[in-house]
């Protein structure tokens, strides 16, 4: 998977300097608000994948170009995370909302079209467990105490109208565990609209 990342980022690289020579944009550095949709779950270590949390996300960016064609971006934003198992007619959901931050590389081919790559810190603020009353794959008083610290990679794209009205997707990749045994990892699919202050 880390191989896919960088492999990833080289080409997305590559795309932004050959357009860039070409490129006269008049992009300027921004500020503002952005909130979505998650679809969130976890993977563990044997490559299988849990069900999906869905949830919401909300929060601030600052957008900084250094060139015509790329800027950095960071954010802070808060967003709900987490995972459901299902047995039979049974369901287990793991709530964890974290307090995110991402730093990224904002890649402009064109004016309005980007791209986007870059790292993301994260602390849990809150979890929750809810069993169905009939679910046997666990012990009800068992902990499921998330570690409170979180980091992985993102990837992305997104589309920026004249105005500074933006909508974007982009994909995490945790690469920290969420427990101490079976390696799980964040995996979170987000949509979001944005609005330059």
């Amino acid at each position: 998977m880390k191989k896919q990342i960088i492999a990833l980022a080289v080409l997305l690289i590559a795309v932004v300097g050959v357009s860039a020579q070409e490129s006269k944009t008049d992009n300027k550095s921004s500020f503002g608000i952005k909130g979505g949709y998650n679809l969130a779950s976890v993977k563990f270590d044997r490559d299988s994948e849990t069900g999906q949390r869905h949830g919401f996300n909300v929060g601030f960016y600052g957008e900084s170009f250094v060139s015509n064609a790329v800027a950095l971006q960071i954010e802070f934003q808060y967003s709900q995370q987490g995972y459901e198992l299902k047995n039979n007619n049974s369901t287990f959901t793991q709530k964890v909302n974290y307090i995110n931050m991402p730093l990224s590389i904002n890649l402009y081919p064109t004016k309005n079209f980007f791209l986007q790559v870059g790292g993301q810190v994260g602390l849990a603020i809150s979890h929750k467990e809810e069993f169905d009353s009939s679910f046997n794959l666990f012990d009800v008083s068992q902990e499921f105490d998330p570690n409170k610290f979180d980091y992985g990679a993102n990837v992305g794209a997104g589309f920026k109208t004249d105005s500074g009205v933006r909508l974007s997707a982009r994909y995490h990749f945790g690469l920290g565990d969420i427990y101490d045994d079976g390696k799980p990892r964040n995996r979170v699919l987000q949509f979001t609209l944005g609005v330059d202050l």
